[in-house]
């Protein structure tokens, strides 16, 4: 079992940053495949990046490619998505996840992934 943890969320200007960290425990996150999703009211959930074991590749959506980036320390046991350039349809709950198993990726479907954090809100203004 892996227990996920988000932070960093809150409200924020159109064109400004905010960084969201997932603390994980009950494993170590190095056996697993990490993502970002998003929901905002009334929308399904979406994809918005994930990370290999070794942070070695990373893959984003398109609506999300060149002002977010995710990373991972696995010897702190957690990730993180940086966002920059945030515009209020960004606005929406932000959820870490974790993928055991093996596989190439991006892994952007919900199913693929067997641990969610409860979330954290993101609030854009414009």
């Amino acid at each position: 079992q892996v227990q996920l943890v988000e932070s960093g969320g809150g409200l924020v200007q159109a064109g400004g940053s905010l960084r969201l960290s997932c603390a994980a425990s009950g494993r170590t996150i190095s056996m697993y495949v990490m993502g970002w999703f998003r929901q905002a009211p009334g929308k399904e959930r979406e994809f918005v990046a994930t990370i290999s074991r070794s942070g070695g590749r990373s893959y984003y959506s398109e609506f999300v490619k060149g002002r977010f980036t995710i990373s991972r320390d696995n010897a702190k046991n957690t990730a993180s998505l940086k966002m920059n350039s945030l515009a209020p349809e960004d606005t929406a709950v932000y959820y870490c996840a974790a993928k055991g198993g093996w596989g190439l990726g991006p892994f952007p479907g919900t199913n693929d992934y067997n641990y969610w954090g409860q979330g954290t809100q993101v609030t854009v203004s414009s």
